[in-house]
This record gives structure tokens, C-alpha cells and sequence, in this order.
């Protein structure tokens, strides 16, 4: 009969497996493509599933645990850890020691994080004579798991990626070809004896590119072992930090607090989604997408959500003066305000072609003209341009005003817009100066890839700048179907305390049918 112990421990991988969803199963799968064979991972159904069959290979036991930690770790579900007796710090200053999901497998999974929709359907174009007919590639993760069954891709021949990101995407070539510069420099080894652990300054040559476009920092020539698998992006993350000044050990670091977000409400959520113009400004076709998803996305975060459509700068202003004197903050634990329309640098415009300050808009609501919200947090997501269009691919429409600008006052930046007093969050879809870009059918951007990395992050425990983040990285990576246009979204805050929104009950908007 199985001990206590064993008991136990199954019990423990239950309550991790009934966290997991379809989503995160399917990153496992993929990640443990190297230790289990393919024709054993096909009939898997659940996390628990791929759990038995690490624990038949002895990868996993009760004494340990660590390559389920560093399998968690990779698909940053950072909230599961703890379970397992792990933090975030913990696994990362293990990995070199005791990691076995290979550099490669690590590259693909990256850069299946970072293909849209949009990336995928070009990526399946122009492999169509080389994958089979009729076979739907749902994810990225299934076409990289195709490519590999084909004998298109493997660990030493990555050229079908580099010849598919040539032309959808430089950025995601990047990564590849520093994979296969790292591979290719390295002398074959013939044994696997173990090798002297070292840090990755040691073992690494990191190297900081200046253009007019980026500053990058490239990993040029790691020490890479089989079964020492360093994390190819925690280099680049320690780097930066080390650059900015703010790196030390996680040990050193303290703690910082969470706002309290276990009210008996959670908030008010107000959306301002304006559509239709008068005068020159054209409509924002594929708004009312966004619209929908942050309805359902904030809904689902326990927020009662208010859309106001096609607002003029004089509702809008009225709409801030009666939210600001509220009584029904009271009890709640932050606010939301959500704002889509056209804009020009620190403002957006209202239906009536007028502009509103995003100064003014937030102002309404910091601790003395709105002492209900007092310490609570505030969090603004404005999606609009902040400068002068550009020429507009098909497809593809810019949130900015079509004649030029004859009254453009001097650029507000972000950090500016922002109330001088503590507790606010702007989440910008772009940075002063450009313009952000919306799909006509699929909405803009930067709203859709905040509602994504919402529903992605929020059950695993991440905390808000962790997420806006992420949306950064989503963004940033996206480019129209000429390869030409770019945007980076810029948040800026007044935050004191850590963002956690509580984990909902029920599963997120885009797993719900």
C-alpha cells in the first residue's frame, strides 16, 4: 500500500494539475517533447497525465520535485511554485545545476510565445507545399511540433525558421539566429562528464547593440550542457537589470507589499469607446472589439464594467466629475478607467473633435477630489495616439487625425500625464510621438494583447507591471503585413505596492464557450 509520503505527493499533483488549463498542458507537452517520445505525448489529456509519465521515467518523485518547479517556472505559472516548496529565485538559481528542458526546446517555446495569429496564418503560407494538406495548425506550438515530425526542424537545423522569420518577422529571426550562433560555436563534446558550474558571465558573451530603432542585448556564445540547460532569457534579464542600476540578490531584495484586494467588491471599470467623429476624424472601425473584450476580461476579474460609446470632451468630463463624487467606491478595491478614441500627444480627442487632457481625466480622481479611492489603486489604459499619423497599410488604421496638426502643443510624456500623488497606473498604447495601430476586425493592438496577457497571467499569480510587461513584449513584436510598422506600448506609475488581481473562479473569457 502507497505511504503517507506517496499519498501525499499525489494529492499535491492533483491540486497543480486542476490549476492548469488546456493552454498550459499544451505548453508542458511541448516543453517535455525532449524526454518523453512523441507517440506518448499524443495520448496526453491532462497535466496529470504528463506528471505520470515523468514519475515512470523517473523524472519526477516525491523526494524530487525540481523539474516539475522548473517546468512551471518556464510557462511562468510563478504562483504555483510555493506548492512545491519553490520561488521564482529559487528555480532560476538551480537551473544550471539541475535544469533539463534543453536551450533548444527553450528557444521555440519563446518564440511560439511571441507569434500572433497574424505571424502564424504567414508562417503556414509559405510552408503550405511542405506540411500536409488538410492538416489545421491551430497554435504555434502544434506547427513548430509538425515542423519537427516533418524533419524540417531539429536541435542542429533551424534554417526553415530562419528563412520563415526573414520575412515575418526580424525580431523572432533575432532569437533564432542567436540560438544557432550559440550552437554552432561550441566544440562537440564526446562525454557527459559533469562540468564546473559557473555563473553566466563566465560562460556567456553579452553584447549591447545601439540603433536609432533598439538597443538589444544579445546572447552571443553560452556554455550549453545537456543536462546543464542554462535559461536563455534570464542572462538578458539579469543584464538589464545590471544595467539599470537595480539588480542585486534576490536574497538582498525586500519584500514588497500587495494592495488589499479582497474586498467584498472589487471595482468600477469604466470603458470610453469612441467610434464615430464629427468633422475630419475618421471612424475607429474595430473598436467595438476591444470594447467587448475588456467588458469581458474586467467582468471576469470581478469588476462591474460601465461602456460609454461616441463621448464628447464635455461628457467625458462630466463622466469624471460623476464617477469622481461616486459614493459606490466605498467598499470596492480599485478603479479602472479604460479610454479609446483618437488622440495627439497627452490627450485624446472626444466624439466632437475636441481634445481632453489625460491629465485632467486622472485628476479627478486622487485622494483629495476623490477621498473614497485613497490609497486604492487607480489604473488608466489609454489606447490612442499620441503624435502624427503615418502612411496606413492596408488593414491596418492609425488612431490618429488625417490632416497634419497646426496646433500641436508641446509633447506631454506619460510620467507627466500622471497625478503627483501616489496610487495611479497610465498604461499608454504607444509612446509620446507615434502612432499606435488597430486592425479593422480584430481592434487595436495594445488592448488586445492587455486582455490576453490579463486572462494569461492573472491565474498564475503575476502582478500588474509583471503583466503590462509582458504586453510590452507582445507589442513590440507585432508588425503590420509589409513588415514596416511598429509600435511600443509605455506604461508609467505612481504605484506604492505590488497589483495582484485575486485569481477568479471561472475560467477566463477566452476558455469560456
Amino acid at each position: 500500500m502507497e505511504g503517507s509520503d506517496g499519498w501525499q505527493f499525489r494529492q499535491l499533483l492533483l491540486l497543480i494539475d486542476e490549476k492548469l488549463g488546456s493552454e498550459d498542458v499544451a505548453a508542458l507537452k511541448f516543453l517535455c517533447t525532449d524526454l518523453i517520445t512523441f507517440r506518448k505525448l499524443e495520448s496526453v489529456q491532462s497535466a496529470m497525465d504528463i506528471f505520470q509519465l515523468l514519475i515512470d521515467k523517473d523524472y519526477l518523485n516525491e523526494e524530487d520535485t525540481f523539474l516539475l518547479a522548473e517546468l512551471l517556472y518556464r510557462i511562468k505559472y510563478h504562483s504555483l511554485l510555493s506548492t512545491l516548496g519553490y520561488t521564482k529565485e529559487k528555480v532560476q538559481e538551480r537551473l544550471h545545476e539541475k535544469g533539463k528542458v534543453s536551450p533548444y526546446r527553450q528557444m521555440l517555446y519563446e518564440l511560439s510565445e511571441n507569434i500572433t495569429n497574424e505571424m502564424l496564418q504567414e508562417i503556414v503560407f509559405l510552408l503550405r507545399n511542405h506540411l500536409p494538406k488538410r492538416r489545421r495548425t491551430a497554435s504555434a506550438l502544434e506547427l513548430l511540433i509538425l515542423l519537427e515530425k516533418q524533419g524540417l526542424l531539429t536541435e542542429n537545423n533551424v534554417q526553415t525558421l530562419e528563412e520563415v522569420f526573414t520575412s515575418v518577422s526580424p525580431d523572432l529571426l533575432a532569437t533564432v539566429n542567436c540560438y544557432r550562433m550559440a550552437k554552432v560555436s561550441l566544440p562537440q563534446q564526446e562525454n557527459t562528464l559533469p562540468i564546473k558550474e559557473s555563473s553566466p558571465s563566465n560562460n556567456a558573451d553579452i553584447r549591447v547593440f545601439n540603433s536609432p530603432q533598439e538597443t538589444s542585448i544579445r546572447f552571443v556564445s553560452p556554455s550549453i550542457h545537456d543536462n546543464m540547460a542554462p535559461n536563455l532569457t534570464q542572462v538578458f534579464s539579469k543584464m538589464n537589470l545590471q544595467l539599470s542600476g537595480g539588480f542585486s540578490g534576490a536574497e538582498n531584495e525586500p519584500k514588497v507589499s500587495s494592495y488589499k484586494m479582497d474586498g467584498p467588491q472589487r471595482g468600477i471599470c469604466l470603458v470610453i469607446n469612441n467610434v464615430k467623429f464629427d468633422g475630419d476624424l475618421p471612424e475607429r472601425k474595430g473598436s467595438y472589439k476591444d470594447a467587448w473584450e475588456l467588458d469581458r476580461v474586467f467582468t471576469w476579474l470581478g469588476l462591474e464594467v460601465r461602456t460609454y460609446t461616441d463621448q464628447t470632451s464635455d461628457q467625458i468630463k462630466e463622466l469624471m466629475q460623476t464617477w469622481q463624487r461616486s459614493e459606490d467606491h466605498k467598499g470596492r478595491d480599485c478603479f479602472v478607467c479604460c479610454i479609446l478614441s483618437h488622440g495627439e500627444s497627452g490627450a485624446v480627442y472626444g466624439k466632437d473633435g475636441k481634445l481632453v487632457s489625460i491629465r485632467t481625466i486622472m485628476a479627478h480622481f486622487t485622494a483629495k477630489q476623490c477621498p473614497q479611492l485613497t490609497e486604492k489603486p487607480k489604473l488608466f489604459f489609454v489606447q490612442a495616439c499620441q503624435g502624427k499619423d503615418i502612411q496606413r497599410p492596408v488593414y491596418v488604421e492609425a488612431d490618429a487625425r488625417v490632416p497634419d496638426f497646426s496646433s500641436i502643443q508641446q509633447s506631454i510624456s506619460p510620467s507627466e500625464s500622471i497625478p503627483e500623488e501616489a496610487d495611479f497606473l497610465l498604461g499608454m498604447a504607444t509612446i509620446d510621438g507615434y502612432v499606435s495601430f488597430r486592425h479593422v476586425q480584430e481592434g487595436t493592438w495594445y488592448i488586445q494583447a492587455l486582455c490576453s496577457k490579463l486572462q494569461l497571467l492573472v491565474p498564475r499569480g503575476e502582478d500588474i507591471l509583471s503583466i503590462l510587461t509582458e504586453v510590452n513584449e507582445d507589442v513590440s513584436r507585432r508588425v503590420d503585413r509589409y513588415g514596416t510598422r511598429k509600435q511600443m506600448p509605455q506604461p508609467a506609475y505612481t504605484l506604492r505596492r505590488k497589483l495582484i488581481f485575486p485569481i477568479p473562479r471561472g475560467p477566463p473569457p477566452s476558455r469560456q464557450y
